[in-house]
């Protein structure tokens, strides 16, 4: 089977290219480290040729709202445009678990206006909401880091979570993209947590000289508990704690 992975550079795209090889598929890499700008449709057109499934992981270079709604929204309409004139007949994007809840919040606005423009736009739409990834917190602290040393205090958003393993992100996206009858899914990890105690964590375990101390959420709906799982939403992988001793070493 052939699949297309948009986004297939990034920190899910690159896991989801060497499952789908793995699993004996033919994988189509779209991104412009790969040499293919998702914005220009002549070139995923091309790119689509003979694919029969897409998996839309794509994410913007900006984080703003009017830049990463603009993004999703085009690239979602130039996957539809070509996976429809190409012959693509189910394509899976990548969303969030409570995404309706954290309106509140512009990654969100912009990151739902991209699912509703796939089932708008692409053949065969389905969506994978999850969790945050267990790579969540070591994003959060670098960038809280930006531009300073990593020592001192540091404040980081006082959250609940319920951070997922990112493989199994991947293989969730594989099995929906190759099975004609699977539908839209929800996926969580299996531990609820809290952000800031991650952190705490993960400072300890680099042996950095750093005080994280818990901060404001950038929105309501977040220190709320947005970002959590419903109680029918199934849950799979390791732990965070787990995964941090056998992945980070």
């Amino acid at each position: 089977m052939k699949i297309a992975v948009a986004g297939s550079s990034g920190l899910i795209g690159s896991q989801v290219c060497r499952l789908t090889e793995a699993s004996g598929h033919q994988i189509v890499r779209m991104s412009r480290t790969d040499g293919i700008d998702l914005l220009d449709v002549e070139a995923v057109t091309k790119a689509l040729t003979g694919v029969e499934a897409v998996i839309d992981v794509s994410r913007p270079a900006q984080m703003e709202l009017s830049a990463a709604r603009n993004f999703f929204e085009m690239v979602a309409r130039n996957l539809g445009d070509a996976g429809r004139a190409t012959g693509v007949q189910r394509t899976v994007v990548l969303s969030i678990v409570g995404i309706e809840d954290g309106q509140d919040y512009d990654w969100y606005i912009a990151t739902l206006a991209h699912e509703q423009a796939i089932r708008d736009h692409a053949p065969g739409a389905r969506v994978l909401r999850t969790t945050q990834f267990h790579e969540f917190p070591g994003q959060a602290l670098q960038r809280a880091l930006v531009g300073r040393e990593p020592t001192g205090t540091v404040e980081i958003m006082d959250v609940p979570t319920q951070p997922v393993d990112s493989a199994e992100v991947a293989r969730a996206l594989l099995e929906i993209a190759i099975d004609p009858d699977a539908g839209s899914r929800q996926l969580a990890g299996p531990q609820q947590e809290r952000l800031v105690d991650l952190v705490r964590e993960l400072v300890v375990h680099d042996g950095l000289d750093l005080t994280v101390l818990p901060g404001p959420a950038p929105a309501v709906s977040m220190a709320a508990g947005s970002m959590l799982p419903g109680p029918d939403v199934p849950t799979a992988g390791v732990d965070w704690h787990t995964w941090l001793r056998d992945r980070r070493g």
